[in-house]
């Protein structure tokens, strides 16, 4: 028996940030298995430098913090149908979150950034005929819900971006643009492959969930191309947990 769903995304643009590994580079390679045109960004100066094949894709080079590269790439995006703000990190620059310093440097990068370049890619999401309207989706945590005291800014900032997609959802919604959220939970990807050097840890949080396994990139993926789709038309400001049942164990 099969149930599997499968998305048209034929002719339309996407920009994922942050989409040369783990969760980003699954969105970004559902979205052109799809149909879509995409293109992804990263901080090293080519694709040619990833291990991860990024042929399928335009690649950008984009450090989120800096102001005037998300100013010039959101300036040369002509229309464009869906932005995925993924790009994100814990420990920005090696900083403890718990200092002023680190904590800051992980709200520039895990919130500012996409706040920036959600806000000067307006008018170009704006132009999107996309059936159901442009779409807007930001990558949060479940650190946006319960604390995580190892890496408080990142918490603080996930939290920041998921009140940043309710308001932006109502600022927007008479542009056609639609604005959602999508919080992970434990998903297998190079980010927490740390944790399997140390099994009470990941037992301990793989046991905090209802399903007591890692989820998969691709099932990340999956939630942020139905609420990219006009299967989810009627949908804006909403936040769609892909945890296992963390959220209610």
């Amino acid at each position: 028996m099969s149930n599997g769903l499968s998305f048209d995304f034929g002719g339309t643009s996407v920009l994922v940030t942050g989409g040369t590994s783990g969760i980003g580079h699954a969105i970004a390679s559902a979205f052109a298995a799809a149909g879509a045109t995409v293109t992804v960004t990263g901080t090293r100066a080519s694709a040619a430098e990833y291990d991860t094949d990024l042929s399928a894709f335009t690649y950008t080079q984009l450090e989120m913090r800096d102001a005037d590269a998300v100013d010039a790439l959101a300036a040369g995006l002509g229309s464009l149908d869906v932005l995925v703000n993924n790009a994100g990190a814990n420990f920005p620059d090696g900083l403890d979150e718990w200092s002023p310093e680190g904590f800051s440097a992980s709200l520039d990068m895990n919130v500012e950034g996409a706040q920036r370049l959600t806000v000067r890619a307006r008018d170009a999401l704006a132009a999107s005929t996309m059936a159901g309207g442009a779409s807007v989706v930001n990558i949060v945590s479940m650190t946006a819900f319960r604390a995580t005291t190892i890496v408080p800014g990142y918490s603080s900032s996930k939290a920041a971006l998921l009140a940043l997609t309710r308001n932006l959802a109502v600022h927007w919604v008479g542009r056609g643009i639609r604005v959602n959220a999508v919080a992970p939970g434990l998903i297998d990807t190079p980010m927490t492959a740390p944790m399997k050097s140390f099994p009470e840890l990941l037992d301990s949080e793989v046991g905090k969930a209802a399903m007591p396994r890692m989820g998969t990139p691709e099932e990340v993926a999956a939630a942020v191309l139905f609420l990219s789709s006009s299967a989810s038309a009627f949908t804006t400001g909403s936040v769609l947990a892909v945890d296992g049942g963390y959220l209610v164990a």
